[in-house]
């Protein structure tokens, strides 16, 4: 710990006497951890064989002691991000603490996601990236309330630390454009979500009518899980309302979905039951898919209400998932004992094998099987990856950088970082691409334990999701197009891969797009289905000679029908606005309409509807429609009935709507329902006679 307190205030009570009494300034600046003890699931603690000790340091407090400041935020790692936000927000820092407060978020948050996103981790709704959205959302909130700023802003600080720390986080620095799109697209969305928020905190400001000053938790809770409107920030707009939230009603709605949560993804696990002394695990699934193992260690996991065991082998050929590829699936088998393993997974640097029994002994030697045709199909897959990424940044260019991979037996994705939508033509350039260096035949350059430093020498792509330490393994397939750091299984050449199908590219994230496509035979069965396809189009039509004039005959055809038919329904739905004109009935002042008919569709109703609305005085109109065998409900009242007479068209069409099967709403002056019961149309137009005979 540290004291950065004045002499005077030091003499006056010593710094020993606050440590740990979280006065800000008397700060630890330095920890240790001793690590000795492992937790058992029973609770009980067992010595760890090797101990050790873990330290760490505040970066942020030793600079404030060194700089001899009294904040971190009065150091040269925020002040001019801090000084920035500050001229562009017109606020003075320092003068203010809701403003204060503001500008501090802004300067640290913006640290956060950047490097985060820089290093792979986008925005999202689920794990990491639901993090970032948090940190980013509750920077967005600060900005938005306390510093006026109406339009996006947070991005624009991204320069500024990506300057700040160039030679020490280059990463952020070559990817500043693409960190400062996606932060850009996630305030865009979040201030579209604050205008949804704030008009919905408007809605229900409106509807409490001075009966209650407390907002219902539930309807809070809507906000923050349907809107992403957080908590807080409700009950700031509900105090400026002279409002309060019911907070206790709001944490309970959060604790049930949190259960609901915890219940869906619910593991339990036993303690490691130890079979083999043996610390180091031998990966074969390299050099061969099968190998002689016996189990080191086991134990028992409870997952979704289901048994599964998890095993860990001396020696193993199943690819544990990482890097993108899937675990491989095979079996384990000793004499008329097999086991079936459904997935391998790492966990802790151990190669883990799920199945869903265990072995009848499980001390004796086992054959380790992977099943080959799924790992090789997956292999095809995982090469084309690599193909596929050299060709991006040919076609694209040098700013194209992976973001996330999966590839399986099946099919193969892969998100890269691009500001706008690929052409046909570039997507089928990259296409050509790969298929060229599956035709060439090209070998695999497998080296392992390669120093790191020296593989960046030789040009090596990092891989997204990959960790790597001092010694990586490189892949190359033609040391003049693809050279990648990666820990995954390959083709031996890449002719084995076959041919290579793109099928769709797409938007996943901000300045983020996604390539699915197939290889080997889920490719030949792709090409073989849109051949059928285009055998069957081209029977239907009489093979015509030229396809493609065919098909843009008959679209052409298709679109002066349907002006025909819009023309005959456009004159249908004048014919019945008239006719329903003319069926007003007054009643002590109210005109009113009820009435059944046929009508062409939904959309042609609520136009006649607001038309007669304009044309009769104090309407009242019911029609019950069957569009197209389908019934629905339409209601119309003059604004000035709904006020004056009470009359509420949503109450009216709700309750009409039982006739059908059905269900509806609206506003007070104007509500449809539809239903499942053609034949109810009648009895809608019954009951709603009756209503002629309410006095108001």
């Amino acid at each position: 710990h540290i004291d950065l307190r004045s002499d005077e205030e030091v003499k006056r009570l010593p710094g020993k006497e606050l440590v740990n009494q979280s006065d800000p300034l008397v700060i630890e600046i330095w920890n240790n951890v001793f690590i000795q003890y492992n937790r058992l699931a029973n609770g009980s603690l067992e010595s760890l064989p090797a101990k050790h000790v873990d330290t760490g340091m505040g970066f942020e407090r030793l600079c404030m002691a060194i700089q001899k400041k009294t904040s971190n935020y009065d150091t040269d790692v925020f002040q001019p991000t801090i000084q920035y936000i500050a001229k562009q927000s017109g606020k003075k820092y320092g003068m203010s603490r809701d403003t204060d407060i503001a500008i501090r978020v802004l300067a640290d948050h913006i640290r956060a996601i950047s490097f985060t996103i820089a290093d792979g981790q986008l925005p999202s709704n689920t794990g990491a990236g639901y993090v970032i959205r948090r940190i980013l959302r509750r920077a967005v909130r600060y900005q938005y309330t306390f510093l006026d700023f109406k339009e996006p802003f947070l991005n624009k600080l991204v320069p500024i630390i990506s300057d700040q720390f160039a030679e020490v986080f280059p990463e952020l620095k070559a990817q500043q454009d693409f960190v400062q799109k996606v932060i850009l697209e996630e305030e865009n969305s979040f201030l579209r979500t604050l205008d949804v928020g704030l008009k919905k905190l408007e809605q229900i400001r409106t509807e409490l009518k001075g009966n209650t000053n407390t907002i219902n938790g539930k309807v809070v809770f809507e906000l923050y899980d349907t809107f992403g409107f957080p908590l807080d920030l409700t009950a700031l707009i509900a105090s400026e309302y002279g409002l309060k939230i019911d907070e206790d009603a709001f944490n309970k709605e959060m604790a049930i979905q949190k259960e609901r949560s915890r219940k869906a993804t619910e593991t339990e696990a036993g303690d490691w039951k130890i079979v083999k002394d043996q610390e180091d695990i031998e990966f074969v699934g390299y050099e061969s898919l099968t190998s002689k193992s016996r189990i080191v260690k086991y134990r028992n996991v409870k997952a979704k209400g289901k048994d599964q065991f998890q095993i860990v082998l001396d020696a193993t050929p199943f690819y544990a998932e990482s890097g993108g590829q899937v675990g491989d699936t095979g079996y384990l088998q000793s004499g008329k004992d097999k086991i079936q393993v459904l997935d391998t997974k790492k966990e802790n640097n151990l190669i883990i094998h799920f199945t869903d029994k265990l072995p009848s002994d499980v001390g004796v030697e086992f054959d380790a099987i992977v099943n080959e045709k799924q790992r090789r199909l997956t292999e095809n897959n995982h090469s084309a990856t690599h193909l596929l990424h050299a060709a991006l940044k040919k076609v694209l260019g040098s700013h194209v950088n992976q973001k996330g991979s999966f590839v399986n037996d099946k099919v193969l994705r892969f998100d890269f970082s691009h500001i706008s939508k690929m052409s046909e033509e570039e997507i089928a350039e990259v296409e050509r691409i790969v298929n060229e260096k599956i035709r060439e035949d090209i070998h695999l350059d497998e080296k392992r334990n390669v120093p790191i430093e020296e593989a960046k020498k030789l040009g090596a792509m990092a891989l997204f999701g990959e960790k790597y330490g001092d010694f990586v393994r490189v892949i190359t397939f033609d040391s003049k197009y693809s050279i990648e750091l990666c820990g995954g299984t390959h083709v031996p050449s890449t002719g084995k891969i076959g041919y290579f199908k793109i099928l769709s590219e797409s938007s996943v994230a901000a300045g983020v797009r996604r390539i699915e496509a197939v290889t080997a035979e889920e490719a030949e069965k792709y090409v073989n289905g849109q051949v059928k396809v285009l055998e069957k189009i081209k029977e239907i039509l009489k093979n015509p000679a030229d396809l493609v004039k065919a098909v843009e005959g008959l679209l052409e055809e298709k679109t002066k029908l349907q002006k025909l038919i819009e023309e005959f329904q456009n004159q249908q739905a004048q014919e019945l606005k008239k006719a329903l004109q003319t069926k007003a009935e007054n009643v002590d002042g109210i005109n009113y309409i009820i009435e059944k008919v046929e009508i062409a569709s939904g959309d042609a109703m609520k136009n006649i509807a607001f038309q007669l609305k304009e044309k009769i005085e104090n309407l009242f109109l019911i029609v019950a429609a069957n569009i197209d065998s389908k019934p629905q409900i339409t209601v119309m009242i003059s604004e000035n009935l709904v006020k004056e007479k009470g009359f509420n068209a949503t109450n009216i069409v709700r309750d009409l709507a039982k006739e059908i099967q059905g269900g509806g709403g609206g506003q007070p002056f104007y509500a449809t329902a539809g239903g499942k019961d053609l034949s109810g149309l009648d009895k809608v137009v019954k009951k709603a006679k009756e209503l002629k005979n309410i006095k108001v």
